[in-house]
Parts: structure tokens; C-alpha cells; sequence
């Protein structure tokens, strides 16, 4: 078991392509569960686009196949349509 907050700062890794999709910023909890929905991370080179919104990838827990100790290792996730492939 971990804890949410070890997640924090985590790299994320795209396991079909191998790319760094970029650090963890936050994650999305259900209120109703309190299970862990997703995981933010911030886009590349979005600066602008994170100032006013739409520079995160929202990637779904259901995505996720491996977390580390240092990485979380995600299924193919399209970062162009924002959605699993």
C-alpha cells in the first residue's frame, strides 16, 4: 500500500512509446469512495496553457499498470486526443 502523497512528483512513463509524459502535479479523489480517480500532469512546454487552463493531462487510474519508486508506468495514452488508445 501507498500513500497519495507519494505519488506526488512521481515521473510518468508511456509504456508503449516510452516517453516521459512529465511529473505528477495532483490527483483527482472521488468524494464519494475517496478512491483515487486519476493522476495531473502538467504538459510540456504549456506554460501559457497552464495559466489559463487546458495544460494537463488528466490520465485515469485505470491507466495506470505499474507505480514505482520512482515512476508510474501508464498504457498507451493518446496526448493528442487526451484518451486511452
Amino acid at each position: 500500500m501507498f500513500r497519495g502523497y507519494n505519488l506526488k512528483q512521481k515521473e510518468v512513463v508511456n509504456i508503449k512509446t516510452a516517453e516521459r509524459l512529465g511529473r505528477i502535479s495532483d490527483v483527482e479523489i472521488s468524494e464519494s469512495t475517496g478512491n483515487i480517480e486519476a493522476i495531473i500532469v502538467p504538459r510540456k512546454g504549456c506554460c501559457l496553457a497552464r495559466l489559463f487552463g487546458g495544460g494537463e493531462l488528466v490520465i485515469p487510474w485505470s491507466a495506470i499498470e505499474v507505480v514505482g519508486e520512482d515512476l508510474v508506468l501508464v498504457r498507451f495514452f493518446d496526448i493528442d486526443n487526451e484518451k486511452l488508445s
